[in-house]
Parts: C-alpha cells; sequence; structure tokens
C-alpha cells in the first residue's frame, strides 16, 4: 500500500477533528478548543503535503473532502444531534460512492 494513503488518513482525521472543534470554539473566543483547531489543520494539512507526493492533487482532494464530508455529517447527526433529511443522506451516498469509485476504477488513483 501506498503511504500517502496512510497519510491521507491521519490528514483526514486531523481535519475532522479540526473542523469538530470549530463550534466549540465559538468564533476562536475559547482559547481551549481554538487551539484544537490550530493544531488539527497544521497536522492536517502538513500530512497532506506528504501525500502529494505520492498521490495525484485531484485524487487526493477527492478522496480528502468527500471522506471528510462523511465524517463531518456524521458527527454532526450522532453527536451533536443535527437532523440530516432523505436528500442529505442519498447526497452523502453518492459522496461515498464517487470516493469508491475513484479507488477501485480510476487510473488516476493508482498513480
Amino acid at each position: 500500500m501506498n503511504s500517502g494513503y496512510l497519510y491521507l488518513a491521519i490528514a483526514i482525521v486531523a481535519e475532522v477533528i479540526a473542523t469538530s472543534a470549530l463550534k466549540a470554539s465559538e468564533g476562536f473566543t475559547r482559547s481551549g478548543p481554538s487551539l484544537v483547531v490550530g493544531i488539527g489543520y497544521a497536522v492536517a494539512f502538513y500530512f497532506l503535503s506528504l501525500v502529494l507526493k505520492t498521490v495525484p492533487v485531484g485524487v487526493a482532494y477527492a478522496i480528502w473532502s468527500g471522506v471528510g464530508i462523511v465524517l463531518i455529517a456524521s458527527i454532526g447527526w450522532l453527536l451533536l444531534k443535527q437532523p440530516l433529511d432523505a436528500a442529505a443522506m442519498l447526497g452523502i451516498g453518492l459522496i461515498v460512492a464517487g470516493v469508491v469509485v475513484i479507488q477501485l476504477y480510476s487510473k488516476s488513483a493508482a498513480h
């Protein structure tokens, strides 16, 4: 397995943690959550920069954004009790399908 995909997983997790902390930062008025946001995004972008050494930028960004959207929407739904209607669930399903298609069928992903 390409180490770029391990780095991509780390970048995605760091970005999801940072994005999740944004709400708790209350517009960067709370220092603890604000620190989590800053560190999380710094870690995320550092690992994304490593990813781009071995994974094409379009593929990396598609996976980054797709998986990030699904995880953030899931956290919002499960932990923050933010409802997802049928259209939102369908859209999330299509995003997952897109990431799967890239991984299974795109020659670009294997670059």
